[in-house]
Order: C-alpha cells, then sequence, then structure tokens
C-alpha cells in the first residue's frame, strides 16, 4: 500500500537509565487513519538510545509504505534539537545512530520532526510500554520480537 503522506508519533524508552529499551512508532495517513503500530525491543539501552531508534524505526517504515512526506512527532526535546543540529551530539554511539538516521530521511522528499508534550504522544508511548511490560512477564530471555507479537500483534521488522 502506498501512503504519499504520513503522520507519525514515535518514542522510545528505557526502565532505568540504562536498562531494558524499547521503541515505537504509531502511523497515521493523511486523513488520520492508523496504518500501522511499530515497536522494537531494544534489550539494555539509555533511554537517548531507545528514542533516537523511535526515529530510525517510523523511517524504516514510512519507506516500506512508500511515503513521499512525513510529519513525525517525538516527546524527546533532545531528539528533535540533535535531529535538526540545535544541540550537539556528545555520545559516540548516538551520533552514528544519527547519521544512520539522516541517511535514511534523505530518502524522503520531505521531512519534519517536531516536538509534542508526552500528553500528546500517548499512542507511541503506550507501546513502548505494552513491549516493555510484555517481554518483561515473558522473561528477558524471550526473543525479543515473540514478546512483542503475542501481546499485541505489532510488525517488528528487524533492524537491528
Amino acid at each position: 500500500m502506498k501512503e504519499p503522506k504520513l503522520i507519525i508519533y514515535i518514542d522510545g524508552g528505557s526502565r532505568g537509565n540504562p536498562g531494558h529499551g524499547a521503541c515505537a512508532a504509531a502511523i497515521f495517513g493523511a486523513g488520520g487513519r492508523l496504518l500501522a503500530e511499530e515497536g522494537k525491543y531494544l534489550g539494555r539501552c539509555t533511554n537517548n538510545f531507545a528514542e533516537y531508534n523511535g526515529l530510525y524505526l517510523a523511517l524504516y517504515a514510512a519507506r516500506r509504505l512508500g511515503a513521499h512526506s512525513l510529519e513525525i512527532f517525538s516527546d524527546s526535546e533532545l531528539l528533535v534539537k540533535q535531529f535538526a543540529c540545535e544541540y550537539k551530539i556528545k555520545d559516540a554511539v548516538l551520533r552514528g545512530l544519527m547519521e544512520e538516521i539522516k541517511k535514511a530521511a534523505s530518502h524522503f522528499g520531505k521531512l519534519t520532526l517536531s516536538h509534542v508534550p508526552r500528553s500528546k504522544n500517548i499512542h507511541a508511548d503506550t507501546l513502548v510500554n505494552e513491549i516493555l511490560d510484555n517481554t518483561a512477564r515473558a522473561g528477558v530471555a524471550l526473543n525479543k520480537s515473540v514478546a512483542m507479537e503475542n501481546a499485541k500483534k505489532i510488525r517488528q521488522p528487524e533492524l537491528f
């Protein structure tokens, strides 16, 4: 299915910092219809790493859906400002991941990444918490993708 314009809400989080982390994206068509929910259990990571991966996951999914234009919303002001090059990225791992994100972003004709308050990002936040809750219930040794797919048939591509 080709969707020329997508509206995407992303989130990432870790329980503990670092701790068990996950990222997610809620993807809507231009008319506001929910098209997909994407999620990924990340293992032990920092909150910032999880937020970055939420954006990377969204870009991967949007490309798969054939989008040309993206409006992406995140409750991480740090991620938004680092993506816009307003803040420096001190961590080498995050710097490398941002390079990959920028490369993936270059495939789109138009892309905006905007900050929203957490209260406006409930869908993506809920997805992240479902992944973490279900992974905790299933046990950390469980295959990463199985915990998510068993919980709520959310497509979980192998990105990493």
